[in-house]
């Protein structure tokens, strides 16, 4: 799917213009690039989570010769897919929108008397005889 493709199916689904739903994109992807450009983190709950990558400097090899070269520190972005994305991705089988549940107004139940607790008596201890041990040593 291409970005034209993208901006008709939004446009469909969101009742909009495809003026509007490219309107709609755009800002979306400006604030996700401006974001991440400043180092914060952006997480769309179950897709994917947008991030900045600081790589340091290091030392490296050249394959081809095995001579040691340093590589320069740069700045990555990195775009990690979340679990639920994943998961539809792998089974090949687009999630289940949640439908909108009703809820249905429930009558509050009816107020009892508080029952009275019963007070239970301590029955007498009994004091039992003492055992004798036999101590043993461990060697």
């Amino acid at each position: 799917m291409n970005r034209s493709q993208l901006l008709n199916t939004i446009a469909e689904r969101m009742e909009l213009t495809r003026k509007e739903a490219d309107q709609l994109l755009s800002s979306f992807v400006d604030i996700i690039t401006e974001t991440v450009s400043t180092g914060e983190d952006v997480t769309i709950s179950g897709f994917a989570k947008f991030r900045r990558v600081d790589r340091p400097a290091r030392m490296g090899r050249n394959p081809a010769t095995g001579e040691a070269i340093k590589i320069s520190a740069k700045r990555q972005a990195k775009v990690t897919p979340l679990k639920a994305f994943k998961d539809a991705v792998l089974s090949g089988k687009a999630p289940r929108k949640a439908a909108a549940k009703k809820t249905v107004a429930k009558k509050a139940p009816a107020k009892k008397a508080p029952a009275k607790k019963a007070v239970a008596k301590k029955a007498p201890v009994k004091k039992a005889a003492k055992k004798a041990t036999k101590k043993t040593t461990r060697r």
